[in-house]
């Protein structure tokens, strides 16, 4: 079983090369820009050895994203998650389903009922859009976002 934990000042070098990896699926970040997105989470986890990591934020984060800026302008409460990675030789295993089932629990205990993500449409993203339809999430709107070459599709799920 993989206990999930937050993340040590020591793993931000692993997280952050982790998120490079993957930034067509999520963003570029600099060491700067992935301590400030961690600090101002409302929940961050990350796998033992550093091959997954899950960011989510309330609506009271100071976050300056067009996608999070969505969600805050149509809910008075929720949590976005901004990104959940796992390492290519990690996948399979199901550490994203267990970021979203330890997201939920935690979001649960603190009373929060709508969750959000966006996963990307251009360029594709077929297995996150499989995995979140299993997830129970819905399609809530779309987005093309000119400054980032990318098309969004915006989702939510009630927990």
């Amino acid at each position: 079983m993989t206990l999930l934990r937050a993340p040590r000042p020591d793993d931000l070098p692993a997280l952050l090369a982790l998120n490079n990896a993957n930034a067509l699926e999520t963003s570029l970040l600099t060491d700067q820009g992935l301590s400030d997105l961690i600090a101002a989470s409302w929940r961050t986890r990350i796998t033992p050895g550093c091959d997954g990591i899950c960011i989510a934020l309330d609506q009271d984060a100071p976050y300056d994203n067009p996608n999070f800026s969505w969600f805050a302008g149509r809910h008075e409460r929720f949590v976005y998650v901004d990104r959940i990675i796992v390492a290519a030789a990690a996948r399979g295993r199901g550490l994203a389903r267990l970021f979203y089932e330890d997201l939920m629990a935690a979001m649960r205990a603190e009373g929060h009922t709508i969750l959000c993500c966006e996963v990307n449409l251009d360029p594709p993203n077929p297995g996150s859009d499989r995995f979140h339809a299993a997830m129970g999430f819905s399609v809530a709107g779309l987005a093309r976002l000119d400054d980032r070459g990318k098309t969004v599709r915006y989702l939510e799920r009630t927990v």
